[in-house]
Parts: C-alpha cells; structure tokens; sequence
C-alpha cells in the first residue's frame, strides 16, 4: 500500500549536499546520496548515467545540488528513494556549469582550435597591455619585462577588470590596440579572484572579439588554478601576469649568451675547417710529385719518347709490308700485261679499225694490217 501511494506521487525539487557518489565504469546508472546538513537527513538518489555527465564537469561530492526526482519505494528493504532526471548545481556550480556549456559551444565552433593560434614575434616592437589602472598586474608585466629587455615600449590601456563595465571596455581597448599599426602583441592581464571576479574573462563577446584579432594576443588572468575562457581563445595562456612578461619579450642576458656561443661555436668550426685544409695541404705538399716538380716532367719524357720510338718502328714495318706488296703486285701486272708478251717476240696484229686479229678468216687478202712488237710497229700486207 505505501509503494502504490509513492508511485502517485509527483515529480519533486530537492536540495542538498552530495556525501556519496559512486560511478562504475561502464555502468549506466549512478548511485549518489543526498544530505540535509540543517536537519542531518539523507536519502539515496539513482539517476542514469547521461542524467549525471550533463553536470560531472562542475559536480562531485560535497557540491550543493538541486534534484528534480521522483520518489520510489523499494518494498523488499522498505526503502524510500529518488529517481532524478535532472541535477543542478547550487551557486557557483550553477555559474560553472553555464559556463562549461559556453565552453562547449565555442569549442564546436572551433574557437579553441591549435591551427588558429597565431605565433608571438620574436621581439616585439610595441606590446599593448590591457589591465586595470596601478594595479599589481601592471606593474608586474611592466617591470619584469623592463628588466628582461629594458628597450621594450608599452601602449598601456587601464580599464575596469571587474563588474559591469568590465567586459564593454576590455574589448574596446582590445580592438583599439589590434588595430594599432605598430603594435606586435597584445597582453590582457588581471591578477587572481573569485570565479565571480573573473566571469568578465569568460564572457561570450569578449572570446569573440579577441578570436577575431589579427594581432597576436597573451592572456594572463589569475593564477595557475583559474582558467577563464580567455586562457583557451588566446594564441598563449600565461599562468601569471610576470609569466606573460616573460614569455612576450626575450631575455637580453640570454640573448647575449646565446649570441656569444653561437659566434665560439662559427670560431670553433672555422678554425676547424682551416686547420684541416691546412693538414691536407701539408700532406699535398709532402707527396715526392710536389717536391721534385720536374720528376713528372721527367717520366712523361720518357714515356714520349717510348712512345715516338715504337711509332717510327710500327710506321717503318708498315712501308716495308707496303712497299713489299707493292712489288709483288706490280710482278703481278707484268706477267700479265701485253706487253711482256712482246717483249718475248711475240706481235699483236689489228685491222684499220684497231680491231684485233684473232682468226686467219678474218683478214682479207691483200688487206694491210698493222703489227705492234715489243718496240714499236709496222704496216704488213697479207699474200
């Protein structure tokens, strides 16, 4: 009868504090308890795991809650609990949670992204600050970056840093230095507080208006526990106003040091490369070719002369085997020319038309043919 009364029962607002959480990896329900510290009550709260996670960010155990949940009765413990379907944080919880949803909402847009980030220069011409007017984290920022480079200049912007002007006029002196010509870096900087105090930095238009900047821009808000939305808009979060300082403008002493050993280092290695061409040369000139010169004059003589030798031998056998032929082929030419046919008494005889006579038919009779010997010819007339 008192589960049937309980499950009639509406759904209920209740606020308390978290004493017990527990959340089991892979488990889809989360099992917390909700106490009354002015009354010392408790009661057991279940709520699915995505119930939970909306607000896991900002919540866990001792935080202040407020439970939208409905009563349930488990009759075999006889035990009242809730069943939540929605969790709200109390106060500041409440204000964190906003925020985280911001957060993730500026996130998706790509906001926040790495490849956005703009890098700082190497020594800026002029560094504009934003901060509030002879506050500590002026003069931190000023000093510590005077004495790291006593050179650097300033354009310095003093504006509220809290409450209601705060955010109106951070970001007109923001834009105002980005749109500065010779200005290489923007510093936006405020000494620590409250999550109250800080809320200024986490505001909506002014991520927008710094995400928007050409100029490169270092947030240096609060100490290394706050982390306003500013810190993940900024092309670089320095943790403190003196870290800022630190990080936009090198360290003369180092850069000196640094120079020094750069140039020991081009000594080093110049001396290095002369002493070593210095050992090459003296080897060069230790070979026995540097110090007798004429020695190579000497050999390649020699072989030149070698060489002219062998050619006139080769050249001579050649006209020998030349001429050898020669007279060989001319012995040749001899045996089988006409001529020494004549000179051994034979004779050629032709016709008036110079035609050979070869048979006695051809030649008529009384018909005069011409007789070539061996020393000249003479006209003979047949019978």
């Amino acid at each position: 009868m008192i589960g049937g009364w309980i499950d009639r029962l509406g759904a209920i607002w209740v606020e308390g504090q978290i004493t017990q959480l527990s959340r089991r990896p892979g488990a889809g329900v989360v099992f917390l308890t909700l106490r009354d510290p002015s009354y010392d009550v408790s009661i057991g709260v279940t709520c699915y795991r995505q119930v939970f996670d909306a607000v896991a960010d900002v919540v866990s155990e001792g935080a202040r809650v407020v439970v939208h949940a409905k009563p349930e009765w488990y009759a075999p413990r006889g035990q009242l609990s809730l069943r939540a379907a929605e969790i709200r944080p109390v106060g500041v919880g409440e204000l964190l949670a906003r925020l985280e949803q911001l957060k993730r909402g500026l996130a998706a847009e790509g906001l926040f992204a790495l490849d956005r980030k703009k890098p700082l220069p190497f020594l800026p011409r002029l560094i504009g600050l934003v901060c509030g007017r002879a506050s500590a984290a002026e003069r931190d920022v000023l000093e510590n970056a005077r004495r790291r480079w006593p050179a650097v200049r300033f354009e310095v912007r003093n504006v509220p840093v809290q409450g209601v002007k705060a955010v109106p006029q951070v970001i007109e002196a923001v834009r105002e230095l980005d749109a500065h010509e010779d200005v290489d870096v923007i510093v936006v900087a405020r000494g620590g507080g409250s999550v109250e105090d800080l809320l200024p930095f986490s505001d909506e238009q002014l991520v927008r208006a710094v995400a928007a900047c050409r100029t490169p821009v270092v947030s240096a808000i609060g100490h290394e526990p706050d982390t306003p939305l500013l810190d993940l808009v900024a092309d670089l979060r320095a943790s403190t106003p003196t870290d800022a300082a630190k990080k936009v403008v090198p360290d003369v002493g180092e850069e000196l040091e640094r120079v020094r050993g750069l140039r020991d280092r081009a000594l080093r290695t110049v001396r290095g490369l002369v002493e070593r061409e210095e050992r090459g040369l003296a080897q060069a000139l230790a070979r026995p070719v540097m110090e007798q010169p004429q020695r190579m004059v000497e050999v390649r003589e020699d072989e030149l002369d070698a060489l002219r030798a062998r050619g006139r031998r080769v050249f001579g056998h050649l006209l020998d085997r030349a001429e050898s032929e020669l007279a060989h082929t001319r012995a040749r030419v001899r045996a089988l020319s006409p001529a020494a046919t004549l000179e051994r008494g034979y004779a050629v005889l032709q016709r008036a038309d110079g035609a050979v006579v070869r048979t006695e038919a051809e030649v008529a009779a009384g018909e005069e043919l011409r007789a070539r010997v061996a020393e000249g010819e003479f006209t003979v007339r047949r019978a």
